[in-house]
């Protein structure tokens, strides 16, 4: 799928002060995605929404370095507490997107609705579905 023509950035205090403490105290669940360009592994702290039995990975800031790299590898690792998993991830098309975006800000809304007011088009929040690898 072709990528948002809205690139978003992190606040200073959420990359420099939130990020580091949630990937050291494992307080988030972590997303874990190869580099499109370096292909080492990058890690952030990340929302994981379970939705009618399936997980889902949502950008509330629009296309971000993690997404961008998902969308290149198409498979990724998601630690939620001291489990980890390995997923093959698939874009959501944005047509598609709409209830997956409303379960998203009604679980998580309260720390991203701000987010999505800036951009409401779906098609600006890049959307995965993942699926486990055996």
């Amino acid at each position: 799928m072709p990528e948002s023509r809205i690139r978003a950035s992190t606040p200073w205090f959420v990359r420099h002060i939130l990020n580091p403490i949630f990937l050291r105290t494992g307080a988030m669940p972590i997303l874990a995605v190869r580099g499109r360009r370096s292909g080492k592994l990058v890690r952030t702290p990340i929302n994981v929404l379970e939705l009618s039995g399936a997980h889902y990975l949502t950008s509330p800031r629009g296309e971000t370095g993690w997404s961008r790299n998902l969308r290149a590898s198409g498979e990724c690792w998601v630690k939620l507490g001291a489990q980890e998993r390995h997923c093959r991830a698939s874009e959501v098309p944005p047509a598609e997107r709409g209830p997956i975006i409303a379960a998203y800000l009604s679980k998580y809304g309260r720390g991203t609705r701000a987010q999505f007011e800036k951009l409401p088009d779906p098609a600006d929040h890049p959307t995965f579905r993942l699926e486990d690898v055996n």
